[in-house]
């Protein structure tokens, strides 16, 4: 795996972190609260970011499959490299209106209210549950995880995936974790502006990786004329 796209997975996960405070802080603390009950809230918090980090491997290694495989059959049929350039294009798209507008998709951002509001995962106590529920949250609609997944798909294989997406959970949990707990303290952790920045850093990263992608695939001609135009530039 490219050690540049380990650590743009691992500074998305820092850099959103406020952003993942500030959209599912609250959500994350009252599950734990709730589950562990009358007991310490500190092992139900470590059960739930474990189960968290399992569920965002997974999912990883999972996309960095489908599109190591999509890569293949490219190579096998020509006539469908077209497909790979698409999707490289969809990723700087994504990257660029992060960077640009500091928030994820509106389309992505209702989808995942309406889910929370209609699924409220409802405890049933014990830390495996919370393992499971950390789980699960790998499929919950957010525009920063799709951006992680992303950089996960091109890491070259899936362990690889598997790899960036822990990272990018560990980065993202730190925050996550502590975040209902800085809530009660520190009201800087609510202003809008540090969300924007880690939604503006996590673009620019997928814009990064997408163009580095793009340009690998490109015909090795138009590199080279692209190269001399840099150049004389």
């Amino acid at each position: 795996m490219p050690t540049g796209l380990a650590w743009t997975a691992l500074l998305m996960g820092l850099a959103g972190g406020p952003h993942c405070a500030g959209m599912c802080g609250a959500a994350c603390g009252g599950l734990v609260r709730v589950s562990t009950r009358n007991k310490p809230p500190g092992r139900g918090m470590v059960a739930f970011q474990a189960g968290r980090l399992l569920g965002y491997a997974t999912v990883g290694g999972l996309s960095a499959f489908a599109v190591q495989n999509l890569l293949w059959l490219t190579r096998l049929t020509p006539a469908l490299h077209p497909i790979v350039t698409l999707f490289d294009v969809v990723l700087l798209v994504w990257g660029l209106t992060l960077l640009v507008l500091a928030r994820q998709p509106l389309w992505v951002d209702g989808m995942g209210r309406r889910i929370w509001a209609r699924w409220r995962l409802q405890p049933k106590g014990g830390r495996f549950w919370l393992i499971v529920a950390g789980a699960v949250w790998a499929l919950m609609p957010c525009g920063l995880l799709y951006s992680a997944l992303f950089v996960a798909s091109l890491s070259g294989g899936p362990l690889d995936g598997a790899r960036a997406m822990a990272l990018f959970a560990l980065g993202s949990g730190l925050t996550l974790a502590v975040g209902p707990w800085l809530w009660l303290r520190l009201q800087a952790w609510r202003d809008p502006r540090r969300q924007a920045w880690g939604m503006r850093v996590a673009g620019a990263s997928l814009a990064v990786v997408a163009a580095w992608a793009l340009a690998h695939e490109m015909n090795p001609r138009v590199l080279d004329v692209c190269r001399t135009a840099l150049g004389a530039w």
